[in-house]
């Protein structure tokens, strides 16, 4: 299998910059999952390795052969499109057997690998209707299993989940990856769905601007995120931000919130004095209704279900609001809210970033 390596890709569209020097390696039998909100270019970046656009400058080389000038048919890659591209006078088998045919295989081996696919994405029943007589979220897999039935060294896949439905999608999350991973091409994932990034991602490029603002392990975006945009972009409630300015006394950094002091983690010297954004994921909030001697009080403005979670609205005696989760059952005994509870926050689930550039501060050994 092929290795695909991009290097300083961009591209405009009249006088518009779309895509801005990105750099990216994918490994063969590696998924990299290309995520970021609408118009940030994931489609256009899939489109140029595909071949169906020119870059404007860089390269792109696949198996250590560079494809800039050439067809996408002589690229080996597979693509599964947004709008499904399947040919609408080819029965849904015929459209995922169509690269098997163009690489010459017989009539036995075709039908054995397209029934294969078709039964792991749950579209074997459908195999004989046209794509008219096709559900969208089913017309999906189709797309999807027409892209790896020809197992291409390089495999394009752009947001294949978005029509299928809540429960199916949820399943495809847990199988794809395995799929994936036994396919062994280098695959370049794009979605706008954080939750399916870090499901399906053995790295995450996160896409913002034209960049690649950052590129790591799904664990490492969520819990160490380059930017404050980053922060914001992962997450369900989403990350609570404060502006402070830490101080640094012989006892640590820290700084002044929620009506009292929060230690900083360890290493943080150097932000002593800098405006600055402090961050704190919902998840990491410790909520009680009993007063402990390091606890915070705070007012419950209200609980809100959120899946098997709840959702409090908390209110600091400053009047800084601050979100936090809790498991569904554990929400049952704050009631409907209204009411006094007192807050707890370890350092290490704190993070600062610089108020100006939006970069994040990590900790520096001593």
């Amino acid at each position: 299998m092929a290795d695909l390596v991009i290097q300083g890709l961009a591209k405009s569209f009249a006088r518009t910059v779309v895509l801005e020097r990105i750099d990216l390696a994918v490994t063969a039998g590696e998924t990299v999952v290309v995520f970021g909100p609408s118009g940030a270019g994931k489609t256009v970046l899939l489109r140029l390795v595909s071949g169906v656009l020119e870059p404007d400058a860089g390269d792109i080389r696949i198996d250590g052969r560079s494809v800039v000038g050439l067809g996408p048919e002589r690229r080996d890659v597979g693509m599964a499109f947004q709008n499904f591209a399947l040919y609408p006078h080819l029965s849904a088998f015929e459209n995922i057997a169509s690269p098997l045919h163009a690489q010459g295989l017989d009539a036995a081996s075709v039908r054995g690998r397209v029934e294969a696919i078709a039964r792991l994405l749950k579209i074997d029943h459908v195999l004989h209707h046209l794509p008219r007589e096709l559900s969208n979220g089913q017309k999906q897999r189709t797309s999807l299993a027409r892209s790896l039935v020809g197992r291409p060294g390089v495999l394009l896949l752009d947001d294949p989940l978005r029509n299928v439905d809540a429960k199916l999608r949820y399943e495809m999350r847990l199988e794809l990856p395995r799929l994936l991973r036994d396919a062994g091409s280098a695959v370049l994932y794009v979605t706008q769905d954080y939750k399916e990034a870090m499901a399906i991602g053995d790295r995450i490029a996160v896409l913002r601007g034209g960049r690649i603002e950052q590129l790591a392990p799904p664990a490492a975006v969520y819990r160490e995120p380059e930017t404050v945009e980053v922060a914001r972009l992962f997450g369900d409630p989403t990350i609570n931000l404060y502006p402070c300015r830490p101080r640094h006394g012989d006892d640590g950094t820290s700084v002044s919130l929620f009506g009292g002091s929060l230690a900083l983690p360890p290493g943080l010297a150097h932000a002593a004095g800098r405006d600055c954004l402090l961050g704190l994921r919902p998840e990491h909030v410790a909520v009680s209704v009993e007063e402990r001697p390091a606890a915070l009080p705070f007012e419950l403005e209200a609980v809100t279900p959120l899946n098997v979670r709840g959702v409090l609205y908390l209110r600091a005696g400053g009047g800084e609001e601050l979100l936090a989760t809790v498991p569904e059952a554990e929400a049952a005994r704050f009631g409907r809210g209204r009411r006094r509870v007192w807050v707890e926050v370890e350092p290490r689930h704190l993070t600062l970033f610089d108020r100006d550039t939006g970069a994040r501060l990590a900790p520096r050994a001593a």
